[in-house]
């Protein structure tokens, strides 16, 4: 589905070099089968320019490009889940996020859903991180277990998020994360790219 098509949440809804591994937060040495990896867009996927709608300022991190092209190669499903309060709080349109979200798309070769949420922190909506229903939402439009998804982002919300809808989530520092997110992360990569063959490496080593 095209970041153009894919409908936004809504309220009412109930539903580089590689980093060595990290010995404070070690990986476990049994995963489920990964169904599918979900990645915050701002900051994790491209730079973080506030309140974005200009799809000529879209500009990709390192490793992004490889990232989700290593996990298609491998058919594992991907997906992004993003807050967009600019839009609640009309900053943005709409029509704005989702021209970013189809450069994004482009660049990138095409990933299988976007989800967003457009409400400012007050509405209190189901859906903005770090409430689990981006999450929930885009694992239902891929068809899989939120339970067997990888969230991958970049602040303690994504984490918090991943954690209420029952994913796994890796998070990946950058300078704007707080270091009381690294300390309670259950999982940290040193950038997207070890995010991602560390969790290739895991889905060869469950295969007989």
């Amino acid at each position: 589905m095209s970041a153009a098509t894919a409908p936004q949440c809504a309220g009412a809804w109930t539903v580089g070099p590689a980093a060595v591994e990290d010995p404070v937060h070690p990986r476990p040495p049994h995963r489920t089968a990964v169904a599918a990896v979900l990645f915050d867009r701002d900051g994790t996927l491209v730079e973080d320019v506030p309140y974005n709608g200009d799809p000529d300022l879209v500009r990709l991190l390192p490793g992004a490009e490889e990232s989700v092209a290593l996990l298609r190669a491998a058919g594992i499903p991907t997906g992004v889940v993003s807050n967009q309060s600019g839009i609640g709080r009309g900053l943005l349109t709409d029509a704005d996020v989702r021209r970013v979200n189809d450069r994004v798309d482009a660049l990138l070769g095409g990933l299988g859903t976007w989800v967003y949420c457009p409400h400012p922190p007050e509405a209190g909506c189901a859906c903005r991180k770090p409430r689990p229903g981006l999450v929930l939402e885009a694992a239902r439009r891929l068809g899989v277990d939120p339970r067997s998804c990888v969230v991958i982002g970049d602040i303690g919300a994504d984490v918090l998020a991943a954690r209420a809808a029952g994913a796994r989530a890796v998070l990946v520092p950058n300078a704007v994360t707080r270091p009381e997110e690294i300390a309670s992360a259950p999982e940290t990569a040193g950038d997207l790219l070890t995010a991602v063959r560390r969790i290739l490496t895991e889905e060869r080593g469950d295969r007989p």
